[in-house]
Order: C-alpha cells, then sequence, then structure tokens
C-alpha cells in the first residue's frame, strides 16, 4: 500500500491508508459525509453496548459516556454539514470492515472484552488517520478544518480503548492481541472493493 502522507501514520495501525482511498473519497464527498455520519452514530452505539455488557466496571462506564456523547455530538456536526449542502441524511450499505473485523472477536470471557476493546481502538485508529488524511487534502478549506477539528478527538478514543485495555489484562497481552487484529485490519483493508467510505 502507498503511504498517503507521513504525518498520518498512527502507531497502531500496520499499513498507511493508500493515496486512492484519498483520491477517491475527495472526487465523492458527500458520499463520504454521509457514511461519516453512519460512522459516528455507529460509534455511540459501540461504546453504549460496551455499557451494557459491562456495567458493574465504573471505570469502563464513565469512560465510554463520555466517548458516545463525543460521538453522537460529531453525528450532530457531520449532519449539519449535509443540510449545508444540500445532501438528506440517508442510510448507506456499509462496507464489510467492522462486520470482519468483528468477526475475529473471541466468544470466550474474558478474552471477549479484550478483542472488544481492541477493535474498537483500532477502528477509531484507522477513523483518526483518514480524518486527518481529509483534512490536509480536502479542497474545501472549511470542511477540511472541520476534519481537523475532529481528530483530536478521535485519537483521544482509541487512546481510551487502548488504556482501557491496559487496565484490565496484562500488557503483554495485550500488545501482542492488538498486533494480530492489526494485521487482520490491514488484510481485509487489502481485500475490500474499494468505496467513497471512511472505513473501505
Amino acid at each position: 500500500m502507498t503511504t498517503a502522507t507521513a504525518t498520518a501514520t498512527i502507531r497502531f495501525l500496520h499499513q498507511p491508508t493508500s493515496k486512492a482511498w484519498v483520491e477517491q473519497a475527495l472526487t465523492n464527498l458527500d458520499i463520504v459525509l454521509l457514511d461519516h455520519a453512519q460512522c459516528e452514530r455507529k460509534a455511540a452505539g459501540v461504546a453504549l453496548s460496551l455499557m451494557n455488557r459491562y456495567p458493574s466496571d465504573a471505570q469502563l462506564v464513565n469512560a465510554l459516556i463520555a466517548i458516545a456523547q463525543e460521538e453522537l455530538a460529531h453525528f450532530a456536526q457531520v449532519n449539519q454539514w449535509l443540510e449545508r449542502r444540500g445532501v438528506p441524511l440517508r442510510p448507506l450499505p456499509p462496507p464489510p470492515y467492522g462486520a470482519k473485523l468483528r468477526e475475529q472477536v473471541r466468544r470466550q470471557e474474558p478474552y471477549r472484552q479484550l478483542d472488544l476493546l481492541l477493535v474498537s481502538a483500532l477502528i477509531e485508529a484507522r477513523s483518526h488517520e483518514r480524518l486527518g488524511l481529509l483534512a490536509e487534502h480536502c479542497p474545501e478549506q472549511a470542511l477540511a478544518q472541520f476534519y481537523r477539528s475532529l481528530m483530536a478527538s478521535e485519537a483521544r478514543h482509541y487512546g481510551v480503548y487502548w488504556v482501557l485495555a491496559q487496565d484490565r489484562f496484562p500488557r503483554q497481552q495485550v500488545e501482542t492481541r492488538l498486533s494480530q487484529l492489526a494485521e487482520v485490519e490491514s488484510e481485509i483493508l487489502a481485500n475490500l472493493h474499494a468505496e467513497p467510505r471512511i472505513h473501505s
């Protein structure tokens, strides 16, 4: 995969996004915005689902409340951009990226919790990388600035999931499993049919 920009490299990710993805995204910005809105809504849902699965873990619940609130705020902001551009909010067929990555989650606890946290961290890391690429390359200055404004939040989110995993599992176990999942994540992207989506 060709590196689009060295500044977008994220240490959790084994392979950087290709230049081809950037070019396709920039020629389909309305579709990317629609997909981005869905991603923010789903990310809030993931945080809520983890809270429901582990309700007695107060630290985890409090951390995920903050993430869910921020993801919903981002959903509202992206929806405002769609309204400005005259693009009605509508569902898009999701690429198989998220479903394929979640297939790697083991069913038995406590491994299930570890995998759910690390898969969430990887998805947030990829989002951070790709929003950074849009911020850097988008020809519409105001939209580029909007994407730039979201980058710190996305970085914080993948950091929160990483810290939650490290607080609950031995460091070496976390790092080994993250490396395994990151390799799968890169393989999934390499084999997907390219689409103008945040995760495609």
